[in-house]
């Protein structure tokens, strides 16, 4: 007979994303109502069970993700991997970890909770099937350029290097050079360099033999032999250890590496992408990343402006998220106040597109109408709005005079929006009007 729940654990099963603990032999010891319905799993069948034996995730390929926060003292924020459920296949979450600790500040197991975003993917697809490229919306001319890129270098194997601000897509962008690549039906393999600690990561790039460290049961082939003949993408690469960018760069140099505890070369046919938010000056200047190494990498350079240097984006955007959480949360949504794409319009965007992304998302959840309104703003970015003069006050400018102010600041629509005197969403649609 099961025994009878706790407060605790009603009010975890009551929660929307599926949780589970572990205890210190990372054995599932809690399993929430919600893990239940993303998994297939029941309760009863997950219980005093190895995680890593059941869900088989993505990042346990090499370590339980609570082992990787024991290591590095960490915690895990939106991590997306997959995990395998009960029928078998394969579903996309996001996940979050974090250690338990008892009363003396000593670890007892851990924590993950999860988000299934298998129908938000599916969602994506639908909406991003047109006015985008592979998914990525970029009506202007810096992300046109960036589209004609990835297809001009379809036929090659060079490798390339992908600039941009946290937030701004670069996975996407990894995504499409891969997908349009005459290597588009092998193995795309994705690591995330800042995961992982630094005695872990060159193991789980070029695997390891039985013995080679104590936790070496047994040999392990590594990422880039999983993605022979096919891509790998190494994200955040400035925060890779200069010993493993040396075995790197030799991978580059000369198509061969070594496992961890083997001094036989293994050769390898892999075309690498790799991806930075940090500035490679400053990197470089630092020590962060070798110089060697980065004129390897930046064969193909491919530098994503953030979202503030590509407003005209940001109503393409807005539509297309409105579309994406609308369907997503069962709402009929189909519009956005003026006013309140005016002040999205003017906002900084530290966090690029994916901060613009969680904020329609949260507008969308409070939307009680048809349109979304000013109120449904976060307090946070209404604050930093600065108000402008209402539209209906500006003295409307002909063709050519919007023309040559346009040349004036040789494109630049902040400036000519300044010296108007009006919001980038009224010139912006000022522009728009004069293309019908």
């Amino acid at each position: 007979m099961p025994e009878p729940k706790s407060s605790r654990d009603e009010i975890l099963d009551s929660i929307g994303e599926g949780l589970l603990t572990v205890d210190k032999n990372f054995k599932i010891n809690f399993f929430n109502r919600a893990a239940e319905e993303i998994t297939g799993y029941k309760r009863e069948e997950v219980l005093n069970q190895f995680c890593k034996y059941v869900f088989k995730c993505e990042l346990c390929e090499s370590k339980c993700p609570i082992g990787l926060i024991l290591e590095s003292g960490n915690p895990l924020y939106d991590f997306r991997s997959n995990i395998e459920i009960k029928d078998g296949s394969r579903k996309p979450i996001k996940l979050n970890a974090a250690i338990l600790k008892n009363e003396s500040d000593q670890p007892i197991g851990g924590v993950i909770s999860f988000r299934d975003l298998s129908e938000i993917e599916s969602i994506k697809k639908d909406v991003s099937s047109a006015g985008s490229y592979f998914g990525i919306i970029g009506h202007g001319k810096a992300m046109q350029d960036i589209f004609r890129l990835v297809q001009e270098i379809a036929d090659s194997d060079a490798p390339a290097l992908i600039q941009g601000e946290s937030g701004t897509g670069k996975e996407m962008i990894a995504n499409a050079i891969q997908v349009t690549s005459k290597r588009k039906d092998k193995n795309f393999v994705k690591v995330n360099c800042a995961v992982f600690p630094e005695t872990l990561l060159a193991s789980e790039l070029f695997g390891h033999v039985k013995g080679a460290f104590t936790d070496a049961v047994k040999d392990r082939p590594g990422r880039f032999e999983i993605a022979n003949e096919g891509t790998i993408f190494l994200d955040e690469i400035a925060e890779m250890p200069l010993q493993t960018q040396v075995q790197l760069l030799r991978v580059l140099q000369e198509g061969t590496f070594e496992r961890i505890g083997e001094s036989i070369p293994r050769v390898v046919d892999v075309r690498v992408l790799a991806a930075t938010n940090l500035k490679i000056n400053d990197a470089l200047k630092n020590g962060k990343l070798r110089e060697d190494l980065y004129y390897r990498l930046n064969v193909i350079p491919i530098v994503i402006p953030p979202l503030r240097e590509r407003t005209e984006d940001i109503p393409h955007l807005v539509n297309s998220f409105i579309k994406e959480y609308s369907k997503l949360y069962n709402k009929v949504i189909n519009d956005i106040d003026d006013r309140a794409l005016e002040i999205l319009m003017n906002y900084d965007w530290p966090g690029n597109v994916r901060e613009l992304e969680n904020v329609i998302e949260y507008m969308v959840v409070r939307a009680k109408n048809e349109s979304i309104q000013l109120e449904k703003l976060p307090a946070s970015i209404k604050s930093t709005f600065e108000t402008r003069k209402p539209a209906e006050e500006f003295k409307r400018e002909s063709p050519s005079e919007l023309l040559q102010l346009l040349k004036k600041h040789k494109w630049n629509k902040t400036k000519v929006a300044e010296e108007l005197g009006i919001g980038r969403t009224t010139l912006w649609r000022m522009l728009k009007n004069l293309e019908k």
